[in-house]
């Protein structure tokens, strides 16, 4: 019987293989996910999966060049996600996030960090995007929350914080949550979440009261988990798009 450290090794042969024949593409790519979390928390998971993110003119080439080394590929959802296949292993290429929020441009790459994973040069998707995209993964199968706080805990100090209010400012109640998570998982903590944040944040909560409701009747729960809130969208009849001339 094939033991789980055998395949643990199996895998990390194929995710090192792959990012060699990768890097010398010259194709544009990062690193992200548990690797990247591990870069910036010190956190180590197995992976049972890698993930690369590029930009969406850039997956195609990068189907492309796999396929032309041997390896099965598959454009999984055109709105975000392909996958490299070899054996029973597999590599995610993503250029957008399953709501269609985070998508990678160029300054994801403006502000990589260079680092090694499986023993080749790579670099890893930001920290202010890692923390960006966790923060929308809010399903009851997978919540990142945690990896969100350790993020701020382990590399509080280094992030951009004015980056991450300009991503998050549209779903601002979002990111006031996470802080206020943080606060409470991290009491001694706190100032690592800068004073300006956490005070604009407050006024913002403060001053929707003075703004009047939506007239469209909105579910926003399917943009930070996409099976929990089919019911308001299916049977109560909330919007979370809309498909109307306004």
């Amino acid at each position: 019987m094939i033991q789980e450290d055998e395949l643990q090794t199996a895998a990390h042969g194929f995710f090192a293989d792959a990012l060699r024949l990768l890097s010398e593409s010259e194709i544009p790519f990062l690193v992200g996910g548990g690797l990247a979390l591990r870069q910036y928390t010190g956190i180590i998971r197995d992976l049972k999966d890698l993930d690369l993110f590029c930009k969406a003119g850039d997956y195609p080439k990068i189907l492309k060049f796999f396929a032309d080394n041997g390896f099965a590929t598959e454009l999984t959802d055109v709105r975000w996600l392909a996958k490299v296949f070899r054996n029973n292993y597999y590599i995610d290429i993503i250029f957008n996030t399953v709501n269609n929020i985070c998508t990678v441009d160029e300054s994801w790459f403006e502000h990589a960090v260079v680092g090694e994973a499986y023993g080749v040069p790579v670099k890893f998707i930001p920290a202010e995007e890692l923390l960006w995209c966790k923060v929308y993964v809010q399903n009851r199968e997978r919540y990142d929350g945690a990896d969100v706080n350790h993020i701020i805990v382990k590399y509080g100090h280094r992030l951009d914080w004015n980056r991450i209010w300009t991503r998050l400012e549209q779903h601002w109640h979002l990111l006031l949550a996470q802080v206020i998570l943080f606060q409470f998982v991290y009491p001694t903590e706190r100032d690592l979440v800068p004073r300006w944040l956490f005070d604009t944040l407050i006024e913002r909560a403060k001053g929707q009261f003075d703004m009047p409701l939506p007239v469209e009747k909105v579910c926003l729960g399917p943009i930070i988990d996409q099976t929990q809130y089919r019911t308001d969208i299916v049977d109560a009849e909330y919007k979370v798009v809309t498909i109307k001339t306004v």
